[in-house]
């Protein structure tokens, strides 16, 4: 198993993020858990190559969330961690078939995430309140987010499970 962080960079990881402070605490505790118990942490920045890019004030992954310098980082110009950034290969690689995916945002990058690990055929684990988003014109952050964890993702994409639980697997 790998712990998946994506785009929890410093410019979106705002206090407009639906439950803020339980995002933030549940993920630095999974990272604490991980690097304790020796799982390998691999983060995800977005590029856009616009406002969210190499260079610009944000860019950078949270402070709260840093990686070490032998945790690797890929970068990703669309939504899936996956397409066109090595992430597949170097998974595939390790033999690895088991990906915890938490980070931003819900409706976003992490859907498309979860999804395309699944198409590659990976389990995937998705920690309550691990992944948040904003409200957006059609939903709050709490109804996206309620959406995709409690009833597109669960035991049809992924295994969405309790903070506990995934503490736990590790």
């Amino acid at each position: 198993m790998v712990l998946l962080v994506v785009d929890t960079q410093d410019m979106i990881v705002t206090n407009e993020l639906f439950q803020y402070e339980t995002f933030v605490n549940n993920i630095k505790q999974l990272i604490h858990l991980a690097r304790t118990k020796g799982i390998e942490i691999i983060y995800v920045r977005h590029d856009d190559g616009f406002e969210l890019t190499k260079g610009v004030k944000g860019f950078e992954i949270f402070e709260q969330f840093a990686p070490m310098n032998e945790e690797k980082i890929f970068d990703k110009h669309v939504n899936s961690a996956f397409r066109d950034t090595g992430l597949l290969e170097y998974l595939r690689s390790k033999n690895e078939d088991t990906i915890m995916i938490t980070g931003l945002q819900t409706d976003y990058c992490i859907d498309a995430t979860i999804k395309c690990g699944f198409e590659h055929g990976f389990e995937i684990v998705v920690p309550a309140y691990c992944n948040t988003t904003v409200d957006n014109e059609y939903m709050t952050a709490e109804q996206s987010y309620k959406y995709y964890n409690e009833k597109m993702w669960n035991s049809r994409y992924s295994r969405c499970v309790s903070f506990d639980q995934a503490c736990d697997m590790f």
